[in-house]
């Protein structure tokens, strides 16, 4: 089975580092560029592209709410009109840059309590939908199987990936465990890997992530790409393992 490895990444903002991208985006399949609103600023997201460009990568927009301070993990109120606003705006700058840089944007994935909302809710899941096919319906759109999240995709005609994460808890009802409780996050590289390797094996998902602000995050890539290696998967990229 084909499985590809994505990160979050471009999260830096003005002397405020985060991440470690150079080491990490030479190791996966893609790579998830913050686009400035919850993270991420223009010298960043042009830094991101070429190293994304360099490592032979696939790109995505990473586009989530505008909230800075919270690194767009709250939850915030807006109406329809104003998230499909947001989300056009982080899509298209990123599409612009990408383009300039001579590159090709592949793929949406939103961010946050934006991407966790959106899989639940229908509404905002149509807002993301919308967003995404006024920049171009082309565009394919990541996130959990089985959520409203992607049923919106397919119902609006827009490829899908459907994605787990390597370095995330999952409660027995299959969400994501919040990152308010002890445990959410998964930094030892070995109990990723295992993860990674239960995830695949249910042939649900299409990619997995490891986000970029995680501690060690190059490591749990590196044993999370060798255990699915190990276990028979084809891990496309990771120009950085060789």
């Amino acid at each position: 089975m084909r499985i590809e490895l994505n990160c979050d990444a471009g999260e830096s903002y003005g002397a405020w580092q985060m991440g470690q991208d150079e080491r990490l985006i030479p190791l996966v399949s893609a790579v998830n560029i913050a686009c400035g609103a919850h993270a991420g600023d223009p010298v960043t997201i042009e830094r991101t592209i070429a190293l994304t460009l360099a490592a032979g990568a696939a790109i995505g927009a990473h586009p989530g709410y505008p909230d800075r301070g919270g690194f767009g993990r709250r939850d915030l109120s807006m109406s329809a009109a104003e998230l499909e606003a947001s989300l056009l705006f982080q899509i298209s700058a990123v599409l612009g840059m990408v383009r300039a840089a001579g590159g090709n944007l592949r793929h949406v994935k939103a961010h946050g309590a934006l991407y966790n909302a959106a899989s639940r809710d229908a509404s905002l899941a149509e807002s993301i939908v919308r967003a995404v096919r006024r920049v171009s319906s082309g565009l394919v759109l990541v996130g959990p199987p089985a959520s409203a999240l992607l049923a919106a995709a397919e119902a609006g005609g827009l490829a899908t990936q459907a994605e787990g994460f390597a370095d995330r808890a999952y409660e027995r009802d299959g969400s994501l465990r919040s990152r308010r409780l002890a445990g959410a996050l998964l930094e030892d590289p070995a109990v990723a890997a295992a993860q990674a390797v239960a995830l695949a094996a249910s042939g649900r998902y299409a990619t997995l992530c490891v986000h970029g602000d995680t501690p060690g995050a190059p490591d749990i890539v590196c044993a999370v790409r060798a255990a699915l290696v190990a276990a028979g998967h084809e891990v496309p990229g990771g120009a950085g393992t060789r």
